[in-house]
């Protein structure tokens, strides 16, 4: 007698069936719910005009700038320091005038000096700056207090068109892009804030450069003369065209390239800087957000995208700090024919065989703590204010 295999009621496997479909559906649900919170834009901004995105911008630049400029005089100098430029007499006290002894040659037993003539000594700690805190502390001393905002007005200048660019354009190519992938190519939506960023730093950078050039000189160069008034942007960017310039029209127009000389190390700075910051940045805010609820308020929004900037900034900063020094070091060559030949290969072999591993992050301390709060200062600036907009139509 053959036994024969126990069969389910018809019911029961149809129930079955049911609960497990049901039991897929709804993991499969909460997996999308899930994406969807992760990649969900912060805030609703579709209707946020480029005027009013550029307005939220500039404010941001505006109180990131003033904010941290000390930190950027500090890095600035260290790295033209590095590059040899000459920093005399920054202890703030008078050297010692000594007396220059040479020993006698003639007596092998024991050799007693003769004097030849004196020369003035300084201290080491006089013509160096030994780090962040002692360039702050020696600018005071020797230049003033204000002195740690030399370059604000160019740093104004600079940031509020150049953020102003940045960040609308950076906002409408990630919109643009994330809404051709999702439909198009799911898979390559992850790597939409890394394109955006590149794109809207390039073309950010590109337009304001000149300026970026002033103010990288203005704060690289040390200035002590009593009374004498110092050059603002125009006035430096004049002084860097005066020993180019020749009774040839067309040699002079020729020579306005130097205007941008080191924008290709600013954009191999620059680009690498957003690709990194945005691609950090954008997974921890969505997450902080996420875990906020569907309705963020205007702090947690501040909140998360200046801890969310904070980090990807920093990071950034770190990343592309050998890249930072070669800008400087291009950016402050006084020699018109070297600075229009150099290039950032070029740059970079130097500062390794000039000073290593060491050279290539000079600077990388006042860097990474200006770069870290700056992009949390800008980003979160720029959120809360679009926010407020938002919410400002949804009211009226």
């Amino acid at each position: 007698m053959v036994a024969s295999r126990p069969v389910s009621p018809s019911w029961m496997s149809t129930a079955a069936s049911r609960v497990d479909a049901n039991f897929r559906e709804s993991k499969e649900q909460q997996k999308q719910r899930r994406q969807q919170q992760n990649q969900s834009v912060p805030i609703p901004d579709a209707n946020l005009s480029f005027g009013e995105r550029a307005l939220s911008a500039a404010g941001a630049a505006f109180v990131s700038s003033i904010l941290v400029n000390p930190l950027d005089v500090a890095k600035t100098r260290l790295q033209a320091q590095a590059a040899g430029v000459p920093y005399q007499g920054l202890c703030g006290t008078p050297c010692i005038e000594t007396n220059t002894m040479l020993p006698d040659l003639r007596s092998s037993a024991l050799r007693t000096p003769s004097l030849i003539g004196s020369k003035t000594v300084c201290p080491p700690e006089c013509n160096q700056y030994k780090g962040t805190l002692d360039v702050l502390l020696k600018v005071i001393r020797q230049e003033g207090f204000w002195r740690l905002w030399r370059g604000t007005n160019a740093s104004l200048t600079l940031a509020i068109p150049t953020v102003g660019i940045y960040m609308p354009c950076y906002d409408i190519f990630r919109n643009l892009m994330e809404e051709f992938t999702t439909q198009n190519a799911p898979n390559l939506t992850p790597y939409v804030p890394l394109v955006a960023g590149s794109l809207a730093r390039s073309l950010a950078c590109v337009s304001c450069y000149p300026i970026e050039l002033a103010r990288t000189r203005m704060q690289a160069f040390k200035q002590t003369q009593v009374g004498v008034k110092l050059p603002g942007v125009w006035g430096t960017l004049t002084g860097a065209i005066n020993p180019v310039k020749s009774t040839n029209p067309l040699h002079n127009l020729q020579n306005y390239r130097i205007l941008w000389t080191g924008l290709g190390a600013q954009l191999a700075r620059d680009v690498p800087f957003s690709a990194i910051c945005w691609s950090t940045l954008e997974p921890i805010r969505r997450r902080i957000l996420g875990l906020v609820g569907d309705e963020p308020s205007a702090a947690t929004i501040l909140g998360a995208n200046f801890s969310a900037g904070f980090v990807a900034g920093s990071l950034a900063a770190a990343a592309t700090c050998p890249l930072d020094v070669a800008k400087t070091r291009r950016q402050i060559e006084k020699d018109p024919t070297r600075a229009l030949k150099m290039t950032t290969r070029q740059t970079l072999l130097e500062i390794w065989r000039d000073g290593g591993m060491k050279g290539l992050f000079m600077g990388i301390g006042p860097r990474v703590g200006r770069a870290g709060p700056s992009v949390g200062i800008v980003v979160s600036f720029y959120e809360v204010v679009k926010y407020a907009i938002h919410y400002r139509q949804l009211t009226e």
